[in-house]
């Protein structure tokens, strides 16, 4: 058939089927974006039904977005603000009918640019949805100042997830003004991404180098941060763009691949409160979505317990571009013993990448350090991620 919103040829290799069993290969839950443009109500509750008899891991719940950035006119019968939440409403209401259980995502617009399409999507009732999505695919060469030196590209860049935070923060806010919503319907923040114009500027963070790692590293620390306001968080083209890619018959990760597996592979889920004292620094006329950025610490750190309290993790940023960081790190409430793990990832130069020549130019380094009380020293290098997993000392 063809594909009449891209106008390309459309194959169906990798359909519903496929991409439910891809989901089971991987241990991964599905969250499928439903047609709210040239599709039917009736289209969407047929689709659910079918993904629920063949989803034998659990019977309905899973999360459906309804549309995808129906805001943009690229999008086949995209709706106007005034036929949004009627839209929405119908096609809620539709799969509501067939798994009373679904976790609904409407459409929400991007965090600099949100409030009058979400208060539009508000008009709706509480029911219409769980969650309000958002997006930021941001190309990271375009400035308002036209500066595009490659320090102040990644300087800039690496200050979106901080001002992004501040701004879903306002987006809930907004939510919570409406009191039907209030605590209810949160931010799924179902696309992200750093990419360059055309891909063609080697200089700049993006998907496939170090820096879109450290980027994609401060959106991590962001979330975990604001986990309250975005319980839902999905990156743009992950296998495409932050993924396992494969040439010339040679399998290999991005940079940012190897930074997510250092935040999944973590054995931490219990939130604990950190606070740096390495700094900040402003962002004045920078990337054209989000180009005034205050107070950005160039030492990100946030921690987290396991289940059982025996092992804190800290993921840390340092976005000092030439300046490695020096740290003395105090810990309250938690003794940790023995011998720290200490993972980092950096390189030369942000601007590098993995490829099939060399597949793991850009992997994490594993260290230790012997720990006895509640202070350690470590040094972090410029432009890297770490992450140290620290035992207590009531468990050895």
């Amino acid at each position: 058939m063809i594909n009449v919103a891209w106008g390309i040829p459309e194959y169906n290799q990798f359909g519903t089927d496929e991409f439910l069993h891809f989901c089971k290969l991987i241990g991964a839950e599905p969250q499928i974006a439903l047609n709210l443009g040239s599709g039917t109500p009736q289209e969407a509750a047929d689709w659910v039904q079918y993904v629920n008899r063949h989803w034998t891991e659990q019977s309905g719940g899973l999360l459906w977005e309804l549309g995808n950035e129906l805001w943009g006119n690229w999008n086949l019968a995209y709706p106007t603000l005034e036929e949004l939440p009627g839209r929405t409403l119908k096609f809620s209401g539709a799969v509501r009918h067939v798994d009373p259980h679904a976790r609904l995502i409407a459409t929400g617009q991007d965090p600099d640019n949100y409030e009058k399409w979400n208060a539009a999507q508000l008009q709706n009732p509480a029911s219409s949805f769980n969650y309000l999505s958002t997006h930021f695919v941001v190309t990271t060469d375009r400035t308002v100042s036209g500066d595009r030196s490659p320090d102040f590209l990644a300087q800039a860049a690496f200050a979106l997830p901080v001002e992004l935070g501040r701004r879903i923060e306002a987006m809930q806010k907004q939510i919570n003004e409406h009191p039907a919503f209030r605590d209810k319907a949160h931010i799924a923040f179902t696309e992200w991404l750093y990419v360059c114009c055309g891909g063609g500027n080697a200089d700049a963070p993006r998907f496939d180098n170090l820096g879109g790692a450290i980027g994609a590293a401060g959106f991590f620390n962001m979330f975990m941060q604001h986990a309250d306001v975005v319980p839902v968080s999905d990156m743009t083209g992950i296998i495409d763009f932050a993924g396992i890619w494969k040439k010339s018959g040679i399998v290999y990760g991005t940079p940012s691949y190897h930074a997510f597996r250092l935040y999944s592979t973590a054995d931490a889920s219990v939130p604990v409160e950190t606070s740096t004292d390495t700094g900040t620094y402003n962002v004045h006329k920078g990337i054209t979505r989000l180009p005034e950025i205050e107070n950005v610490p160039y030492l990100d750190i946030v921690a987290a317990l396991n289940k059982s309290g025996d092992t804190l993790t800290l993921f840390c940023i340092n976005r000092r571009l030439t300046r490695d960081i020096p740290a003395r790190i105090s810990i309250e409430g938690f003794t940790p013993a023995g011998e720290a793990r200490i993972q980092t990832l950096h390189a030369n130069s942000l601007y590098e990448g993995n490829t099939d020549t060399h597949p793991k130019a850009i992997a994490p380094v594993v260290s230790s350090l012997q720990v006895n009380g509640p202070q350690i020293e470590w040094t972090f290098e410029h432009e890297s991620i770490t992450r140290i997993e620290l035992r207590s000392s009531r468990s050895r």
